[in-house]
Formats: C-alpha cells, sequence, structure tokens
C-alpha cells in the first residue's frame, strides 16, 4: 500500500511538473519542448537543495517501476526555466543536478531497466539542453562526471540492440556540447577534445560490428530503420569534427581494411554469400560515416586540412563506387547503393556550389587518384550514377525513389546550368528524350507486366528533373518542344489507336498510368506562361479526350483515375500565374470546360458503385473526390476564368461541376469529411473559395443540402487541423457577411426602389425557418475563445461580429449563461470581458468595426 501511495504521489508530482504553464505548447507529448516554466512562487522549494535529494534518494531507493518516475520528476527539475535563478543559485542548482548524475553513475545497477535507463538518457540530454557548457565546466565535479558520461555512453554505444530508442538523447547531449566549444570562454577544460573522438569510435566501431551478428541471427537490421540512421547520423556529424584527424585516420583504416576484405570475396573462386553480405553491410556504414563527416563541415569550424581529409575519404568512396557498378547487373546491394546516394547527397551540399572556392583542398588528392579537379567533374560523375542506377537498378523501387530524388535536388538551383551542361553536352553521358522514354534502356519507365502499377509511381520526379533541366536548352523553340514531346506523342497515338480497336484494356490502362504519371512531372516543371502554353497546345484537345474516356472505362480502379485525376489538377494550378494566357486566347476556359467534363464523369460514375465497405471507401472513392475538390479549388481560385461567362453564354459546365460537387458531397459522410484528412483539407478550402466568390451558388441549394453544408461548417470549427477550422471560420464569415448585407439592403428597398434579391431573400428565409445554426455556431466559438486552446484566434473572431448582430438576443442568453456557469469569484471578470468586447460596436461589418 505504501508503494502505491508513493506512485500516485510521484504520478502527482510529475503531472505538475508537466503542466503548460504559459499555454505554449501545442503537443504536451511533445519531447523537444525543454523548459519548465514554473511559477515564481514555487522558487523557495527549488532553492532548497533537499528537494532534489529527495528525488535522487528515491531513485536509489525504490524499485524499478517507481525509480522510473522519479528519474522522469528529475529530467523536468533539470529544465526548469534558468530566469527562476539568479546566477549564483543556478550554479548552485546545477552543482546538486550534477552531484546526483555522478552518484546514478557511482552506482549504475539501476540503469540495467530500459525504464530507468531510458529516462536517465533523457535527463542527460536536458542538462545541455537547459544550461551552457560555459556554465557545467565550472561545477566542481565537472571532470569526473565528464568522464563517467563519456564512459556510460561508449557502454550504450557498444550495446546496441539494448534500448536503441535511448541513444538519440546521449547523441543529443554530445552534439550540442561539442557545438558549443567555439563559444565557451571560462579557462576550465572542458575535455571534449579527449572524449568526443572516443564517442564517434565508439559509434563507427559498435555499428560494424553489428553487421555479423544481424546478418548471422536474423536479427533486425538497423540500417533498415533509415529514418532512424540519418537522425543519428546528422547528430553524428559535429561530434566527429571534433578532433577530426582521429575520426578520419580511423574511418580510412577501417574503409581500407574492409574494402580489400571485400575485393578479396569477389575475386575468390569459392564465393561465400554470407561473408560478401556481410562485409557488404560493413561497407554500407562506412559510406554513411564517410558522408556524415563530409556533411559535418558545414556544422563545424573547418580548415584546409580538414577539407584535404575529406578528400581522402571521399576518393575511397568514389572508387566503391567504380567497384560496385563494375559487378553490374549480375550482382547489386541494395543497402550499399543507399549509403551512397546519401554520401552523394552529402558531398553536393558540402562541396558542389558557388558558395565554395573552385580551389578547395578537397580536390587536391581527388585529382591525383581519381582524375575529379572540381565539383564540374564530380557533377559528371553524380550523373553517370544516376544514369547507372536508373538503367541497371530499375528493380529497386528504394535506390530508383532516392537517385530520382537526388537528380531532382540537382535540378534545383545552383549547379542548374553545370547539370544541364553535362546532360545535354557530355558525350559519355549524353541524355534525350528519346533515350530516356525507352524502358530498353530504363526498366522503371516500362510498362510491361513484369512491374505493378505502383512500380510507375517514380516516373513524375523523373520527368519533372528531366523537364527542368531540358526546358533551359529548349526556352521557347516550340519545334524543339514538339521533338522533346515526341516519345509521349507516340505513345498518346498508340493508345488512341488502341481505343479505336478492339483494345487490350491492360496494355492501354498501363501505357495511361505511365502517361499521366510522365505528364504531371512535366506540367509541374513548367511554371512560365510561355512553356505551359506550349504544353497545353500539345495536349488539348486530342489527348485530354483520351483522359476523359480512360475514367468513363476504368471508374473502379483507382491505381488508373487517380494519376489521371492528379494530372488535372496540377494543370490547374495557376503556379507563378502561368495560366494567365493572353486576353485573346480562350484557353483558360476550355482547359476549366475539360476539368469539368472530367469531374463530372467521375463524380456520376463513382456514384453508381453505390454503398461501400470501410475499408473500400477511401481507396475507391473519397480519394478521387478530394483530388476533385482540389482541382475545382485551384480552378475557382486561380483567376483565370470569368465564371460569369458562361451563364451569359449559356454554357452548363461551371453548373454541371457544382453540381457534381454536392452529389459528390452528400454521398459522403460528415465523419468521413472529418476523419480522411486529404478530403478534410480539399473540402474546407474549396467551400471557403464558394463562399467568398459564389454566394448565388450556395443561396439556390435545397433545404437538405445547405443543412448538410452548415452542419459541416459547425464540426469543423472545432477541428484539430487549423487549415480545416480557418476555412470554416472564412465560410461562415461570408455567408454572415452576406445575409447582414442583404437585410442591410433590405431595409433601405423603399428609399432606392431596389428589387429585392431573390437569392439573399431565399438564404434568409432559410435562416428564419432554422435559426438555431447560426445560434449553435455562435456558441461553439465563443466557448472556443474562452474554454479551449485556441490556435487560431484570429480566423474564429472573423465571423463573431456578424453572428452577434444577426442574432443579439441569443447573444444575450448565450452571455448570461456562460456568466452563471462560472464560479462566484470569476463571474464579475468574464462578465466585464463581455462589456469590453462590445463596447462601442456600431451596427455594421466594416473592416473598422470589426477590428475593435
Amino acid at each position: 500500500r505504501q508503494q502505491t501511495l508513493v506512485m500516485h504521489l510521484l504520478k502527482l508530482v510529475l503531472n505538475c511538473l508537466n503542466f503548460d504553464f504559459i499555454g505554449n505548447s501545442a503537443d504536451e507529448s511533445a519531447d523537444d519542448l525543454c523548459t519548465v516554466q514554473i511559477p515564481t512562487n514555487w522558487r523557495t522549494i527549488f532553492l532548497e537543495p533537499e528537494t532534489l535529494d529527495l528525488f535522487f534518494d528515491l531513485y536509489h531507493s525504490l524499485p524499478p517501476l517507481l525509480s522510473q518516475l522519479a528519474l522522469s520528476c528529475l529530467v523536468q527539475f533539470a529544465s526548469t526555466r534558468r530566469s527562476l535563478f539568479s546566477n549564483p543559485e543556478r550554479a548552485k542548482y546545477l552543482g546538486n543536478l550534477i552531484k546526483g548524475v555522478k552518484q546514478i553513475l557511482e552506482n549504475p545497477q539501476g540503469l540495467s531497466d530500459p525504464g530507468n535507463y531510458h529516462e536517465f538518457c533523457r535527463f542527460l540530454a536536458r542538462l545541455k539542453t537547459n544550461y551552457q557548457l560555459g556554465e557545467l565546466v565550472m561545477v566542481k565535479d565537472y571532470p569526473e562526471v565528464i568522464q563517467l558520461i563519456a564512459n556510460f555512453t561508449i557502454t550504450s554505444l557498444q550495446h546496441w540492440e539494448f534500448a536503441p530508442n535511448s541513444v538519440h538523447y546521449l547523441l543529443t547531449l554530445w552534439q550540442r556540447m561539442v557545438a558549443s566549444v567555439p563559444f565557451v570562454k571560462t579557462a576550465e577544460p572542458h575535455l571534449l577534445d579527449t572524449y568526443a573522438p572516443e564517442i564517434t569510435k565508439a559509434y563507427i566501431t559498435s555499428r560494424l560490428e553489428s553487421v555479423p551478428v544481424v546478418v548471422r541471427d536474423g536479427l533486425e537490421d538497423p540500417l533498415d530503420d533509415t529514418a532512424t540512421v540519418f537522425q543519428q547520423l546528422e547528430q553524428l556529424c559535429t561530434v566527429s569534427r571534433c578532433e577530426y584527424e582521429k575520426t578520419c585516420a580511423l574511418l580510412v583504416q577501417l574503409f581500407d581494411q574492409n574494402a580489400q576484405n571485400y575485393q578479396k570475396l569477389l575475386q575468390s573462386s569459392v564465393r561465400n554469400p554470407l561473408e560478401i553480405t556481410v562485409q557488404e553491410g560493413r561497407l554500407a556504414w562506412l559510406v554513411y560515416f564517410v558522408g556524415t563527416v563530409v556533411g559535418g563541415r558545414l556544422t563545424y569550424t573547418s580548415t584546409d586540412e580538414h577539407d584535404a581529409m575529406d578528400g581522402e575519404l571521399s576518393c575511397r568512396v568514389f572508387q566503391l563506387i567504380s567497384l560496385m557498378d563494375a559487378q553490374l547487373p549480375q550482382s547489386s546491394n541494395e543497402k550499399v547503393e543507399l549509403a551512397i546516394l546519401w554520401f552523394l547527397d552529402q558531398f553536393r551540399k558540402t562541396y558542389v556550389g558557388d558558395q565554395l572556392q573552385r580551389t578547395s583542398k578537397v580536390y587536391a588528392r581527388m585529382s591525383e587518384v581519381l582524375g575529379i579537379t572540381d565539383d564540374n567533374h564530380v557533377l559528371e560523375t553524380f550523373m553517370t550514377k544516376i544514369v547507372t542506377n536508373l538503367k541497371y537498378r530499375g528493380r529497386c523501387e528504394p535506390v530508383i525513389s532516392r537517385t530520382l530524388q537526388f537528380l531532382n535536388d540537382l535540378s534545383v538551383g545552383y549547379p542548374f546550368d553545370c547539370v544541364r551542361h553535362i546532360i545535354l553536352e557530355n558525350n559519355r553521358v549524353k541524355i534525350n528524350m528519346h533515350y530516356l522514354s525507352s524502358f530498353k534502356h530504363f526498366p522503371f519507365l516500362g510498362i510491361t507486366d513484369n512491374y505493378s502499377l505502383s512500380d510507375l509511381r517514380c516516373r513524375t520526379t523523373f520527368y519533372t528533373a528531366l523537364t527542368r533541366l531540358l526546358m533551359v536548352e529548349l526556352g521557347e523553340d516550340e519545334d524543339e518542344f514538339e521533338n522533346f514531346m515526341l516519345p509521349l506523342t507516340v505513345s498518346f497515338e498508340s493508345v488512341t489507336q488502341i481505343f479505336n480497336s478492339s483494345f487490350e484494356q491492360e496494355e492501354a490502362k498501363r501505357m495511361l498510368i505511365g502517361l499521366a504519371r510522365d505528364l504531371r512531372g512535366i506540367a509541374f516543371a513548367l511554371n512560365t506562361k510561355t512553356s505551359y502554353t506550349m504544353l497545353f497546345d500539345w495536349i488539348y484537345p486530342a489527348y485530354l479526350s483520351v483522359l476523359q474516356r480512360a475514367i468513363e472505362l476504368w471508374y473502379r480502379e483507382p491505381a488508373c483515375t487517380t494519376p489521371i485525376l492528379k494530372l488535372m489538377a496540377e494543370f490547374m494550378q495557376n503556379r507563378s500565374q502561368r495560366l494567365n494566357f493572353d486576353v485573346s486566347s480562350p484557353n483558360g476556359i476550355l482547359l476549366f470546360r475539360e476539368a469539368s467534363k472530367m469531374i463530372c464523369t467521375y463524380g456520376n460514375q463513382i456514384l453508381s458503385l453505390g454503398t461501400l465497405s470501410k475499408d473500400q471507401v477511401y481507396p475507391l472513392k473519397l480519394k478521387g473526390i478530394s483530388i476533385c475538390y482540389s482541382a475545382l479549388k485551384s480552378a475557382l481560385c486561380g483567376n483565370y476564368v470569368s465564371f460569369g461567362v458562361f451563364k451569359l453564354y449559356g454554357d452548363n459546365h461551371f453548373d454541371n461541376v457544382l453540381q457534381a460537387f454536392v452529389k459528390m458531397l452528400l454521398s459522403v459522410s460528415h465523419s468521413d469529411l472529418l476523419q480522411y484528412r486529404k478530403l478534410s483539407q480539399a473540402y474546407y478550402p474549396l467551400l471557403e473559395c464558394l463562399t467568398q466568390d459564389h454566394m448565388s451558388f450556395i443561396t439556390s441549394l435545397e433545404p437538405h443540402v445547405l443543412i448538410y453544408i452548415l452542419t459541416s461548417i459547425s464540426e469543423g470549427l472545432t477541428a484539430l487541423d487549423t487549415i480545416v477550422s480557418s476555412s470554416c471560420c472564412a465560410s461562415l464569415d461570408y455567408i454572415v457577411t452576406y445575409l447582414f448585407k442583404h437585410i442591410a439592403k433590405e431595409g433601405k428597398k423603399t428609399l432606392r426602389c431596389r428589387a429585392v434579391s431573390q437569392d439573399g431573400q431565399r438564404l434568409l428565409h432559410f435562416m428564419q425557418q432554422n435559426p438555431e445554426v447560426l445560434q449553435q455556431m455562435m456558441s461553439i466559438l465563443m466557448n472556443t475563445i474562452i474554454f479551449e486552446d485556441c490556435r487560431n484566434q484570429w480566423s474564429v473572431s472573423r465571423p463573431l461580429l456578424g453572428l452577434i448582430l444577426l442574432n443579439e438576443k441569443y447573444f444575450s442568453e448565450l452571455r448570461a449563461t456562460l456568466i452563471t456557469s462560472q464560479p462566484d469569484n470569476k463571474r464579475e471578470v468574464l462578465d466585464q470581458c463581455f462589456r469590453n468586447l462590445m463596447e462601442g460596436v456600431e451596427q455594421n461589418l466594416l473592416v473598422k468595426n470589426r477590428d475593435r
């Protein structure tokens, strides 16, 4: 019973220390908010050394389940805001914390429990988060404690299979310690030049030693968790640059040793697959480490000698690339390839660009060994590697995906011109559209049955990068653009012929999916009016009709409809004003008409599927609807179509697409609207556009449709997603403002002899029949502002004045209810807040009145 009491007391203390005292945390579970804003009137408790001693004593004396809670409390004690103390008080408080750390490390038995170990790692990380290195080195026991922490870290890294999620906190501590070295102004030694290389060495050797254990025992490979690996390597890169000579010497020795062993295994007459796999795993780790230390140049003070060391290490990786590529196509190792791509990206960020002097020492050694004299030569190597991967590793989706992302990064900004020059003019790496579009050369572009439809997703990234590069050369030359698009022209013509005959559906389907992905990549890269117009002239009208036909035929298959709908949504994006056609051009209207046809076709067809099961409703229906809504929103907000023209000339495409919007909306439940994030983030901004510019459409809706839309707004007001809640507030504001203005005009009709707007009258009549709709939303907004952590107060405030002016009687009742719901000592305060809210407010919705 005593243990139960202690457990509840510790939980109570922890909850108090975890409390968000100043309301600045959107997510209380986040671990990156490392300062606890302790109230000033608690100061005396924190100044008493017995307080910390009590929790350290509890840790040492309680069983693991309870000692873990004691450590959790100490984590928060270590995170106490600095301003709670004066400088001498803070130094004394830190000294007590360090004394407690020393006691725990001198008696580490309790750390064998994973929970205690994890909390202690968090505790260590918080020490450096909240205190400066200059303060830590002044603590009496600092030399002994930093040695104990270093030994503890080394032991933890060597036992890599034990509590791997805790390593992050230890690396955070060392990363921040090393990063602070240049700013330490005290004469006391920080000793990091002694211990940081040991930490780096322990991490490197422990990961290499883990490989044979993982391979032979079939354990989960840490390299498979790339997110964790990248996070730890980014922390290690700072630590590794401290006393970089030692780290570099270690990596050179290990790399040479393992590369030689690997070559011997490859040349052996009797190959041992297990040993080869082990050696490739070690080489993958070593390549990651080289990429990490090279990338660390940007985070730490560097010298010419350090650049020369980077050149030594980089030479070995470039040589390994040649060795691995020489084995193609017979063998390939995915992990080594992913590591090489990581290294190439780190080298690109560090040594390729105009921020670096061309005479960097990194190229001195590379020039001797590899003939690579500057970043232009490196770019040639990059492009050769990219082409090799695309050509021979088409079946390995992670490698292809990462390779294309690397190509995409190269195509953005500097060294854009260098890459373009190499691609277009270098004979050894000659690339043109005909070559690249042939699946004989790059298998991942293929449409054969050997590839699943998901394998085609990489094509969008590929064509985005390729178009971005080649359009610099093509410019505004329409003939060159036609030549550039020739392979896609041939493919579209083939699909058209298949459609016009008794066609083989699977072949046509695969070709169209690939074409849609290719064109979306091309369209994404064309951000000027001239280039976009050339693409529009190429695709309209012949090829858009092919896409329309595909939607009609295969509406049940999202693998086909999703790429096509996404392509149309991309076409509708007026990014960089690329759709602002010439005044004499009807292209904006023509494009919208095609989008309207596609959305109406898809909407009508998808509704014929009837009721779908819970696991099928999103992929078969809601995903497509969300893309349609996103495309329609882009069109409505793009400012390239005058929608009044449609009614003026009797064109029903605008009315049809709005009716399709309503039909699709009514087939979706309110719960699904908010449950599926992509759907809600497409629907609510679209509704905001409609209420802003097309209220005549909103007012023409049937009462049950209006109820549905207003209910969706009401439910969205309290959504956690600020995109959704802000769009709901804006939509409500537009509706309320429209209604208020109509009532104001109606009051003046005898003076101006103005006919009453039928649209406004219809909406007013509806609201009079259903007064609870706006009243409920006013109640939700007032409760949100008063009682909840409102993260978008400005958006919430916009519709409030209109709601109050339209429902003054209900507002008075709501105000009285809210005030009486409060304790007696708070009623007067809340009443005064309401009086201040309405002070000086006039009966209008002018901006000046809203902002009072």
